[in-house]
């Protein structure tokens, strides 16, 4: 669901008035809604409008994305400027409404989809010979690209040539995104004729479409553009209208770059939906990614359209570490980008993230991003050098990384755990995952450049796993699980949730070994069966809190819904700890609800229990595309293939998943070590490298 980004509460992150600059905007990455986003002065609402009682619905909406561009339709095709209707510039309404009429009757709407992360084709049709019967004789097509262009096309199929005059009703509010998520957008503005179209001012912002061919009569009283077109017998004609800001040259946006930092990756194989799927993941992540204005080169990702297209720390370092197989460009912008923004000074803040914070459910207060983000960062760093991150880079990057450590140990001080920093906060599970994974991961990284404080952290770390497989561990008749938190008396929180999938995920070290995690053999199998039964695995993916817990609510963000991300985490630990057939079953059933999205994941969607004839509910308010849930595609599918690359020693290993679950799988153009790699795994498990950077060895 929506996480909008604010501005570190004061329990999370204490800022020094030197401190350094907040995570940069990116070039106009679009607002926030207004529930954590500052909330702006209500605009004058238009004639007859009231204030929404929530969000406006995402589910049915066409949204597509270039950012800081992003186009919203519903499947009508027609844009009334209801709702989140519009096309959009740095989270700015630029355009409401555009109506199309063509002998003054609407098209009616017969095909409505998306052709790419950034575009939507919409089809209708109309009769214009009076002789023609029940047949539509014209087809309308609209095709309609993030970037604020517009190409409308009629096209003939009637006996005899036909005059058709075309209109073009356009309007806007000029509103932020905040304002029209709150209900206030205001009214729409006035026109004036302007080049060869229309233009909208207000003191604080204008905008204009222009059009090709320029229309035969512009109206700015009604905002209307007209067009005389004569066709002949299967003919053809096209307008194209250009939506943007004034002043605003044409839109660039950072994931259509000739430098994007991800791979073009393809997958084949016997399973048909696995193409599919991986290269609408990497398209949703090239049209969510983000360029730092202050240091262009650096590129990280959005966490999800339309209402967190900017700066979300701990999603940003998630994903990235998520598609790593990827290449590691996007891993070096986002750890630069967040360097920039890391505490420094005296205090028990120095060295965090910041970030902000996040629901997390009935049975616990909000999160700290930040900590998350902080605990990642190390993480990120030490498996980026695995999977090839240049030496030099890696260098650059260490001192942020020490100061993370450092953090961590300041505040985990002489407790066995790390807490919330709030006072009297709740030790989290998944923050103490978290944690344990940066202290190996990050000793690991100091030993590599002969820097201090690996043993102490490696110490701290056999201390935490220790204490966590007794104080964290409920015994219970169905054979125990792991408590969610623990109060600041010790009392733990028994709820079963989806965040304990974070026990599983315990990072990448040398030699293709993974780091040790926080549950012995015996409760790591336990946690398996408990996230492969009934209770966690909806049969379309893991809910967010288990069906017989307190609260559960299969639309709850954190309270039951199906968050894409987690489920694709649990199909990776559970494949790296060899449990087959729950990280099967998992995958199973995530991949036959991304082909009911059309293989664009939305970041979660309703826990349901799949049944015969069902298809999954989608989430009115989610995210769609998202960061993570893009990112899930890639790493799943990769963690299937069991790649375990050591960049710095030379070898790659392969894990693969003995039941192959999907058959016979093809990934190519991935990168390891610099280098394309491709792999194959047979109907049997076993893994072939077919391409690799010259003298990568295979490991054992």
């Amino acid at each position: 669901m929506h996480q909008p980004n604010l501005p570190a509460t004061a329990d999370d992150n204490h800022r020094r008035r030197d401190g350094p600059r907040r995570l940069p905007a990116a070039e106009g990455a679009p607002g926030q809604p207004p529930d954590r986003a500052p909330r702006p002065t209500p605009s004058r609402p238009a004639p007859g409008a009231r204030r929404a009682d929530g969000l406006p619905p995402t589910h049915t909406a066409l949204i597509c994305v270039a950012l800081p561009g992003l186009a919203i339709s519903t499947e009508q095709g027609q844009l009334s400027g209801q709702g989140l209707e519009g096309f959009y510039r740095a989270g700015r309404r630029v355009l409401a409404r555009c109506q199309v009429r063509v002998a003054g009757r609407e098209p009616l709407p017969v095909q409505a989809r998306m052709t790419g992360a950034d575009s939507a084709r919409f089809v209708g049709t109309l009769r214009a010979s009076p002789a023609a019967g029940p047949d539509p004789d014209v087809v309308v097509e609209r095709t309609r690209h993030a970037d604020g262009t517009e190409r409308i096309t009629l096209r003939s199929f009637a006996l005899h040539p036909l005059r058709l005059p075309l209109e073009v009703a356009l309007g806007t509010d000029l509103a932020d995104l905040s304002a029209i998520a709150s209900g206030t957008p205001g009214p729409e503005l006035p026109a004036t004729v302007h080049d060869s179209g229309l233009r909208w001012a207000t003191p604080t912002g204008n905008a204009s479409v222009t059009a090709d061919p320029p229309p035969a009569d512009a109206l700015a009283s009604a905002g209307l553009l007209r067009w005389q077109f004569e066709l002949p017998p299967g003919g053809t004609v096209s307008v194209e209208l250009r939506v943007r800001p004034d002043g605003a040259g044409p839109l660039r946006a950072v994931g259509r770059a000739a430098t994007s930092p991800l791979a073009p990756a393809r997958a084949a194989g016997d399973d048909p939906r696995v193409p599919a799927l991986l290269r609408t993941s990497i398209d949703d992540l090239q049209a969510l990614l983000l360029r730092d204005p202050a240091h262009p080169s650096d590129t990280y990702l959005a966490a999800g359209a339309p209402w967190r297209c900017g700066p979300a720390p701990a999603d940003a370092l998630a994903a990235a570490r998520m598609t790593l197989s990827l290449g590691t460009r996007l891993a070096a912008g986002t750890l630069r980008t967040l360097a920039r923004t890391q505490l420094r000074g005296p205090g028990p803040q120095s060295g965090m993230i910041p970030g902000p914070r996040r629901d997390a459910g009935a049975h616990l207060p909000p999160g700290c991003t930040g900590t998350e983000a902080t605990l990642l960062f190390p993480a990120l760093l030490a498996e980026a050098r695995r999977w090839g991150l240049p030496e030099h880079e890696t260098r650059e990057l260490l001192p942020a990384a020490e100061r993370c450590l450092a953090w961590l140990r300041a505040a985990a001080d002489d407790h066995t755990y790390l807490c919330d920093p709030q006072p009297g906060g709740p030790a989290r599970s998944e923050t103490q995952a978290h944690a344990h994974r940066a202290a190996l991961l990050g000793a690991d990284l100091l030993d590599a450049y002969d820097r201090p404080g690996g043993t102490g952290l490696r110490q701290w770390a056999a201390e935490l796993r220790k204490a966590f497989r007794t104080d964290f561990w409920v015994e219970d008749p169905g054979g125990g699980r792991p408590a969610a938190a623990l109060t600041p008396d010790g009392r733990p929180l028994t709820h079963l949730g989806a965040t304990a999938v974070h026990l599983l995920d315990t990072g990448l070290l040398g030699a293709g070994r993974l780091a040790v995690g926080l549950l012995d053999k015996v409760q790591t199998e336990q946690l398996a069966r408990l996230l492969g039964g009934p209770a966690m695995d909806s049969g379309w993916g893991l809910r967010g809190l288990g069906a017989k817990e307190a609260g559960h609510n299969p639309f709850g963000h954190r309270a039951g819904a199906v968050r894409v991300q987690e489920t694709a985490l649990a199909i990776a630990g559970l494949a790296a700890a060899g449990y087959d057939k729950e990280a099967g079953g998992l995958l199973r059933g995530l991949l036959a609800a991304a082909e009911y999205f059309d293989h664009r994941m939305p970041e979660m969607f309703a826990g349901e229990q799949r049944s015969d004839g069902t298809a999954p509910l989608p989430h009115p308010a989610a995210c769609r595309p998202a960061a993570t849930a893009a990112a899930s595609g890639v790493l799943f599918l990769t963690a299937l293939v069991g790649i375990r690359p050591d960049a710095p020693a030379g070898t790659v290993t392969l894990r693969p998943v003995h039941s192959a679950p999907l058959g016979e799988l093809g990934l190519t153009g991935l990168r390891v070590a610099g280098a394309p790699f491709s792999v194959r795994v047979s109907r049997l498990g076993l893994a072939m490298v077919e391409e690799a950077a010259d003298g990568l060895q295979l490991g054992v």
